[in-house]
């Protein structure tokens, strides 16, 4: 099963789950059926959710995406703040990379 939310105009897939190993399925359940669904319903977009050079031949193109925590631990905090300013040069660098391979012209 895939679990989606709507919100404004967009269908926003985030979690699937399957017991058993069924070839495709999770792009059945996750991409062509959400996206028939948003097309159903007049929605603008389906949000595919973060992660998965795959789903650049589904017709998503990447998008960077962003979360908000807060971090108890003030020491931690500090150490994730200071990984996540280095990684963001590295998702910059990674996002350009990947809309480059998209399959159709953007």
């Amino acid at each position: 099963g895939a679990l989606n939310f709507i919100g404004g105009d967009a269908l926003y897939g985030r979690n699937w789950g399957c017991i058993e190993n069924h070839p495709n399925l999770h792009f059945e359940t996750c991409y062509y059926q959400a996206i028939d669904f948003a097309i159903a319903r007049g929605l603008k977009r389906v949000e595919a959710g973060a992660q998965g050079e795959h789903k650049l031949a589904r017709g998503f193109t990447p998008r960077p995406t962003c979360s908000y925590h807060k971090i108890a631990n003030s020491d931690f905090s500090v150490a994730i703040k200071d990984f996540l300013t280095r990684e963001s040069l590295g998702i910059v660098q990674y996002v350009t990379e990947l809309e480059d391979r998209v399959p159709f012209k953007v």
